[in-house]
């Protein structure tokens, strides 16, 4: 989003906004102050632009951050409550993966990011839907929850690909839905929520 509509100032502040998160979740920084900081991030504080596609671009991923950063609030809470400690993992290879297939010109690169979004949005209502029969009552009904967001982003990323491509990308649907299957069927000694198929122990 920074790339595409946003000037150096509002890049700035959408930078100043995320920085407390990425600290605590990747260079063991202090807990941040999540309500604070999901108050401050909001459509008229960020990034302006006049292009149709430009606003939708910002419309959509401005909720979308907000959301996804309420859900890490919530999964937040949810482990204090458990006395669960919170633990940097290492990533898993799907996303890296799927980025190795985005072309590397514009505009058909944003498209590509934006379809491959959509797979990772998908795929996350898929194991959504497959644990959430197996919690407890509580965190049965965050799952389900985290599941209609999923499906709204996921729904959200294709429609973008779609304006901004301006002709029918169902063939690079088709053809990114091929190597995401192979990513995720791929055998995996790391088991994440992304990842591929475990390796037996």
């Amino acid at each position: 989003m920074r790339r595409y509509v946003a000037d150096k100032a509002d890049a700035d502040e959408l930078l100043a906004c995320l920085k407390p998160y990425e600290d605590f979740t990747y260079r063991r920084g202090p807990e941040p102050d999540f309500v604070a900081l999901h108050k401050r991030i909001n459509k008229s504080a960020m990034p302006q632009t006049d292009d149709p596609w430009g606003r939708q671009l910002l419309d959509s991923m401005i909720l979308l951050i907000k959301e996804e950063l309420h859900h890490f609030w919530q999964v937040r809470e949810m482990m204090l409550a458990r006395d669960i400690p919170y633990v940097k993992i290492t990533a898993s290879n799907y996303a890296r993966g799927l980025r190795r297939e985005v072309r590397s010109h514009e505009p058909v690169m944003l498209i590509d990011k934006l379809i491959c979004g959509a797979y990772i949005e998908a795929r996350s209502c898929e194991r959504f839907a497959a644990l959430a029969p197996w919690l407890d009552d509580d965190l049965q009904k965050f799952y389900l929850s985290l599941l209609r967001s999923e499906a709204r982003h996921y729904q959200d990323y294709l429609d973008l690909a779609q304006k901004i491509a301006g002709e029918d990308i169902s063939e690079r649907v088709r053809q990114l839905g091929e190597a995401e299957a192979a990513l995720i069927l791929r055998p995996e000694a790391e088991f994440r929520f992304h990842s591929g198929v475990p390796v037996a122990a």
